[in-house]
Order: structure tokens, then sequence, then C-alpha cells
């Protein structure tokens, strides 16, 4: 009985639902440092992750897992310009953001064309997160869900 506790715990916590804690203040105002979410491994096993969803991603900077918003998706543009992005050419709505938050560009080119394969995220608090104007856009397998909101 304990070993088919154990087995199902791992399964669960693996494939299906998990528990994050937010680290850090990159997703401000919209996610708070220390709060706690489900983490939905599976909804990414049956489709694709779509923009303005907050995915959980292994980190490229760091060795943990970090809590980011999918801006663009496999195959687009991204540019950043007069603190606004844009992404194939057109602003990007944005409204999770507070008004006039500025998107600046930090350590990568722009334009950045997206690979068939990769996404670009960024946090909400935007001068204070550290996402792909920093390490580049992410690859599929970095993506290791989404959070139920």
């Amino acid at each position: 009985m304990l070993a088919l506790s154990v087995c199902s715990y791992f399964f669960v916590s693996s494939y299906l639902v998990s528990i994050v804690v937010v680290q850090g203040r990159s997703m401000e105002p919209t996610l708070q440092d220390g709060s706690q979410y489900l983490l939905n491994r599976f909804a990414y096993l049956c489709r694709a992750p779509e923009r303005g969803e907050l995915a959980v991603l292994r980190d490229p900077g760091h060795r943990d897992c970090a809590v980011k918003r999918i801006v663009a998706l496999p195959g687009e543009c991204v540019e950043l310009k007069d603190r606004r992005l844009y992404v194939n050419g057109r602003r990007l709505a944005e409204p999770y953001l507070p008004a006039g938050t500025p998107t600046q560009p930090l350590r990568q080119p722009f334009p950045l064309q997206l690979g068939p394969d990769q996404y670009f995220v960024l946090g909400d608090n935007r001068p204070n997160s550290e996402d792909s104007r920093i390490y580049g856009a992410i690859s599929r397998r970095q993506i290791l869900g989404c959070l139920f909101e």
C-alpha cells in the first residue's frame, strides 16, 4: 500500500499537477513573491503553449525554475522598439501590464526570429525580470507546464 501511494504521488507530481512557489519579483503585480500556485504539467502534453499564458520553465539563467509569460510563439519575429513589444511587426496588446510599463531590450539583439520550436518569454515586472531579453528564446522542452489561474 505504501509503495502504491509513493508511486501515485510521484506520477501525479511529475506528469499532472504540482505546487509552485513564486520566488522573486519578476512577475509582479500579477504574481507575488511567496505565493503558491498549481502547475498544470498535463496541459502541454495535449496542446502547444499559447501566447499570454503563465508558464513554468527551466530557467536558463539559473539552475531552478521560473514563471514567465509567453509572448511570442514558434516562427514569429520579436522586436522591441520605442519601449514596446512587437510581434510580426504589430504592437502586442498586453492588458496584464500596468499602463505605461516599458519593455526595454537588454542583451539580445532585435529583431529576433524564433525557430520552429522556440518561444519568447517575459516577466510582467519588466524592469526587474531576467527573461528572453537576456537569455534569448527558450525551447519547447524547457517549458514544464502552465499555471492554473
